[in-house]
């Protein structure tokens, strides 16, 4: 049995967060495992709150799970809170070595709804030292790094920034808030070890606001390092199962489209 566990916040609405994740492990033929790290208060229209789990639960949630499970892959998502951060990065400390780990850093909701306090960011930027992949947007490369991810060179100095500074293994950097076709970024090192820039083009689906696609496409790469693949291959599925997902998307709700995983 291939595991990829998922350390994220919950989604009422399964379109994002935890139960996003685990749909998309188990569409992707992989056994997904979570651990709770916040609760959210949110419909398909917006994130209304969110409450982070006890710190302590959420490490005793964590040490407990992995003394006894070892997965594949880890994904992490949003935490909510400073303490939340540092739990998970001291609880990580039980994962095998060699476990590829991929940290989709959210900071805000789509309508703005902060999901990490800002205090937790330095613990968040550390916690990315952990990782096999971290997957930012632009405003999340954007606060983090502190560069100006507006143009292509802009976008490859935040990268570097990530793996340099912070020494995460690899980033992608998702460039879907840019107008016209979606370019995103990858930055992994070649095999000499020198950091390589691979600009990754696809045209937008239009499909109008669709909910969880950051969720999904870091789930999907999680799930497809657990079975095996190259890091970038499994960047390639990750991006092909969302834009599919996407072209598949249905409304729910009032608000954002839900992801069709296949």
């Amino acid at each position: 049995m291939r595991i990829a566990l998922s350390i994220a916040t919950s989604d009422p609405t399964g379109g994002a967060g935890l139960q996003a994740d685990l749909q998309v492990f188990r569409s992707l033929g992989v056994h997904g495992a979570g651990v709770v790290a916040g609760l959210t208060i949110q419909d398909t229209a917006k994130v209304h709150s969110l409450l982070p789990v006890f710190p302590s639960v959420v490490l005793e949630q964590l040490r407990t799970l992995l003394a006894d499970v070892a997965p594949h892959a880890v994904k992490i998502g949003a935490l909510g809170s400073d303490d939340v951060v540092r739990s998970v990065d001291l609880g990580l400390a039980g994962l095998p070595a060699g476990v590829p780990v991929v940290i989709d850093p959210v900071l805000f909701a789509s309508g703005g709804t902060p999901l990490l306090e800002r205090r937790a960011w330095p613990a968040l930027q550390q916690l990315c030292g952990r990782s096999a992949l971290v997957t930012p947007n632009l405003p999340e490369a954007e606060a983090l790094s502190g560069r100006d991810c507006a143009t292509r060179r802009g976008s490859e100095d935040a990268a570097r920034w990530f793996v340099e500074e912070l020494g995460a293994g690899a980033v992608l950097l998702k460039g879907g808030h840019r107008p016209g076709s979606v370019a995103d970024l990858l930055a992994a090192p070649d095999a000499a070890g020198r950091l390589e820039l691979t600009w990754l083009e696809q045209e937008r689906i239009d499909r109008g606001p669709v909910h969880g696609t950051g969720c999904a496409l870091s789930s999907a790469i999680a799930a497809r390092l657990a079975l095996g693949d190259p890091l970038a291959d499994a960047v390639a599925a990750g991006r092909a199962f969302v834009a599919r997902a996407i072209a598949k998307s249905e409304p729910a709700g009032s608000g954002a489209y839900l992801l069709v995983h296949s």
